[in-house]
Parts: structure tokens; sequence; C-alpha cells
């Protein structure tokens, strides 16, 4: 969130935090007792199904097993924790550098803060000052360029041939390379507060299929969308994006390639939908690391006013950044994970451990700084709970 990392009023701070992790955790919005019911359904349909727990019914159709993601998961927490530990300490020795006087007691609050401030000072990066360097229009044509250099598919606009949902929204045609069209995806890149949740996604419109194609045609075409939360175009200024959301759109277009490059003709197997979970992001951090390849990114990273190239030392220093607090940031990931799979392999309903215990068991071996007693973030984790 941006007000932890940029807002420099820690009292400000430790208020948006402390209500950020006791979301839905009170009175009619309370949802504790939602989840403790889903993981109790859960648990009697993997009964019922001859499993021991619901984490078994999940891997049945992904493709490792549970031990095999409980190792995985405690090789990677063991190997992240050393480097989680070396990064607090270098955000509490630059914060004491600084002289500000919580640098000694360092809270949830103040990670962000202090973590953001040492980032900007160590690679001299300031994601709002690249902005200018990043034009939407500017980043899509490279993205499509790309995408033609690794797959042999044309990118060209479509808009009008299919209604959109807003003035914004852009509809474009991909086809191979004999010209012939293969797909078509849906692009919504603006911020709509009133109308759109934040972060960015990738979804189906239609998939491939032969069964249901019609108008004489062999096979219908699969259809995706793209949906992000860009900042729109102000006055005669475009759009423009931080580093990170360039990241986000090459990520996303991923997860929009997997689905309509896709040759199968049996739509409930078709492009996204015969990936097994556990490989859905393959593609996706596939093109995200296009981002990273110093020949994509300087020719997509323009100056939108004169047309100057992003400056070598800046893009140096991206690429030495995109490993800063990587311990930090893979045992925060590695948390939701342990919870998913404990939640679902080790808690019984009405039994002697809750699931604020075993958050906080997880806790212990995932966060250098031990969670608030009063922390109830798994209650706003719900969606992904659902996602099963």
């Amino acid at each position: 969130m941006s007000t932890m990392q940029h807002a420099r009023n820690r009292s400000l701070r430790e208020e948006v935090y402390r209500a950020y992790v006791t979301r839905a955790s009170n009175g009619d919005l309370d949802n504790t007792a939602i989840i403790e019911q889903i993981l109790k359904l859960r648990l009697e349909k993997a009964k019922l199904l001859n499993y021991n727990n619901y984490a078994e019914v999940s891997m049945a159709t992904k493709m490792a097993t549970v031990e095999k993601a409980e190792e995985l998961l405690e090789t990677l927490r063991s190997a992240s924790w050393n480097a989680s530990v070396q990064d607090m300490n270098d955000i509490r020795s630059f914060a004491k550098s600084q002289g500000t006087v919580e640098a000694d007691d360092l809270s949830h609050w103040d990670v962000n803060f202090w973590s953001e401030r040492l980032r900007e000072s160590k690679f001299d990066i300031n994601e709002e000052e690249l902005r200018p360097f990043f034009s939407l229009q500017k980043i899509m044509d490279g993205l499509f360029n790309l995408a033609n250099t690794l797959f042999g598919i044309e990118v060209e606009a479509a808009d009008g041939l299919a209604p959109v949902w807003n003035n914004d929204v852009r509809f474009y045609r991909v086809k191979d390379s004999s010209g012939s069209p293969i797909a078509y995806f849906y692009f919504d890149p603006y911020t709509r507060p009133s109308e759109k949740k934040g972060g960015a996604w990738m979804d189906e419109v239609v998939g491939r299929s032969r069964v249901l194609s019609r108008d004489g045609s062999s096979v219908r075409l699969p259809v995706a969308h793209m949906v992000c939360n860009q900042s729109p175009p102000v006055g005669n200024k475009p759009s423009l994006m931080t580093f990170r959301e360039v990241e986000t759109v090459f990520h996303e277009f991923g997860h929009a390639l997997q689905h309509m490059l896709t040759k199968e003709d049996e739509g409930l197997v078709s492009g996204i939908r015969g990936i097994e979970w556990d490989a859905v992001e393959l593609p996706s951090q596939f093109m995200e690391n296009w981002c990273y390849h110093r020949d994509t990114l300087m020719g997509i990273a323009k100056h939108y006013e004169t047309g100057e190239s992003l400056p070598e030392e800046v893009y140096l220093k991206l690429l030495k950044a995109r490993t800063f607090r990587a311990g930090s940031l893979s045992l925060r990931q590695l948390r939701f994970a342990n919870l998913d799979l404990e939640l679902h392999t080790k808690y019984v309903p009405g039994g002697s451990e809750s699931i604020y215990d075993i958050d906080r068991r997880v806790s212990e071996r995932t966060q250098v700084i031990p969670p608030l007693p009063e922390d109830r973030w798994i209650c706003s984790w719900i969606l992904q709970l659902q996602v099963g």
C-alpha cells in the first residue's frame, strides 16, 4: 500500500496497518465463522471421497503431492529465513543512520516505509520519476512486437468488431504467421474505482471449442480479457506507468497468451482450462522476465515527449533492484502457502487449535517480526481460500 511505503507520519502508518490486519474480523462483518465453515465442509468432502484431508483432494488434480509441496516450501523457507533477517537488519541500520527514533524498535508499520527509503538510497530509483519513459501505448506496441518475435503472431487493433463495456476498453485480433485469426482479447487498462477492484487480472471470455463453433466455422476461437488499473491519460499526457505496472502488463499478457495460443479443440480442456493450478503462473512469469531483458526494455522505454531512451545506468539499477529484499518477499509468499496447507491438513473443526492458532504457528516460522496479538489478517484472505 502506498500509505505504508510513503507516509512519513508514523502514527498514520500504524493506524492504517492495524485497520488493515483486522479487516472483516469484527461484528456482522466477521468472516471467522465463514472460514471455519469452509474448512469444515472441505474436510467432510475429503472424507466422503476417501482422502485424509482437503489438501489431498486439491492436489489430486495438480502436478505435485501434498508431501512434495511441504518439502519444497520448507526448502524455500529455510533458504529465505537468514536472508530475511539480514534484510531487517539492513533496514534497521539504515533507519538508525537517518536519526529516526523508531530505529531500535521497528514495527510492522515501519518496515515498508524504511525499506522504500533504503531502496531509493541504495539504487537511487524513484518509480514516479520513471513514468515518462513508460507510456502505455509504447509498452503495448513493444509487447506485441515481442510476441511476434517469440511466437510468430501478430496482434492488431479490432476496435468496433465487438461491443465493449466502457469506451476505454480496447479489442484486439491475434493472427498467426499466415494472417489467419486465431484469437481475440479485450484490454481494459484504466482504473475506475467505482467499478473495478484493484490489481490486475486475466480470464477467459470463451475458450477454443470445436463443438461450440458456429457460422460455418470449424472451431470457435478463444477470447480473453485483460484488466489493469493504470492511470488514465490526462489532457495531452498519455497514460504513464511505473516499472512495476509494466511488469504487471507483461505478466497478465502471459496468461492471455496461454489461453489464446492453444491448439486444443476440446473446450473443457483448451487454453487456461487444461492447465494444472500449480503450473498456471509459468507463462506469466516467463513473459514478466522479458522486462529485464536489455534489448526488450530499452526498445520500449522511451520518454513520451522527447523520445529519449531510458538511461543505461537506470536500467542497471532496475536490474540490481530486482533482488532487493528477495528473502523477505519470498518469506511473505511462503507464509501464505504454508498457511494454506496447514489449514487444509491440520485444522480440526472444534479442535484445540483455532484458525488463528495455526496462523500464529505458521507466522513464527515465516515472519521475522511476530504478528500483532490482534492480527486477524486471515479474515480478509477468504478469496484465496475460495480458490481452493
